[in-house]
């Protein structure tokens, strides 16, 4: 039974999707500012959290950026219904999805699952030898799908559940060119509807994680209206 964090300054909001969440199976801690939700995380973590973008004491953007120094646990924004800078800036920090407000609950239960999904296959749940599970080693990065484990030049890096699928798709076949419709299948189930701003803040996210270990990093060419490639290094 998976854990999930809601945190969020709307009682109705904790009330509502939390009951919707435990008729679903899922055990469900609430909080009603990320700060409270920062300090019950520091002791033990979810399995993945959703967090309300703006919060008192701690928004919800200053949470994830310190979760992100510590975990790689998948993370839906709750974002404004029309605040496109909340989306777009949660992805480059490192949130794997975001849900407009209002949301529709099963929407939002959908979304969680499939990350949910996502995060088991990638930590060994599925360990049948297919082209998923092997490891990649393409010049000098070396991903392991089974541990969620990358490596550039030798040197550990830390992706989320999204940016690894993205850069396991890419790199399984370099030189070839995805479309970023090809990507989004790779990143969300069939029945999640993701934009195409959403897949090219993912690859700024994992460019900047890869630059962060190797500032020479350019293995990911953009295709401008076409998609990306992996160029092997």
């Amino acid at each position: 039974m998976s854990r999930i964090a809601l945190v969020d300054d709307d009682r109705n909001i904790l009330t509502s999707v939390s009951m919707t969440l435990e008729a679903e199976g899922f055990e469900v801690d609430t909080y009603n500012d990320g700060q409270q939700a920062f300090e019950a995380f520091s002791k033990k973590l979810p399995d993945m959290a959703v967090l309300d973008v703006k919060m008192p004491r701690m928004d919800g953007m200053d949470l994830l950026q310190r979760l992100r120094q510590k975990t790689s646990m998948p993370v839906i924004f709750l974002t404004s219904k029309d605040d496109e800078i909340d989306e777009v800036l949660g992805l480059r920090m490192g949130a794997d999805d975001y849900v407009k407000k209002p949301f529709s609950q099963r929407l939002l239960v959908e979304r969680i699952r499939a990350l949910l999904r996502r995060q088991e296959a990638n930590a060994g749940e599925l360990v049948a030898d297919t082209e998923e599970s092997k490891v990649i080693e393409r010049g000098q990065l070396r991903m392991d799908p089974l541990r969620h484990a990358v490596t550039w030049k030798g040197q550990d890096v830390s992706l989320t559940v999204t940016e690894f699928l993205l850069l396991q798709a890419l790199a399984q076949r370099p030189g070839f060119v995805k479309s970023r419709d090809q990507l989004m299948d790779v990143a969300y189930d069939d029945q999640v509807y993701v934009d195409d701003r959403t897949i090219d803040s993912h690859i700024k996210r994992l460019r900047k994680k890869m630059r962060m270990v190797d500032p020479e990093f350019s293995a990911i060419e953009t295709l401008y209206g076409i998609g990306y490639r992996y160029n092997e290094e």
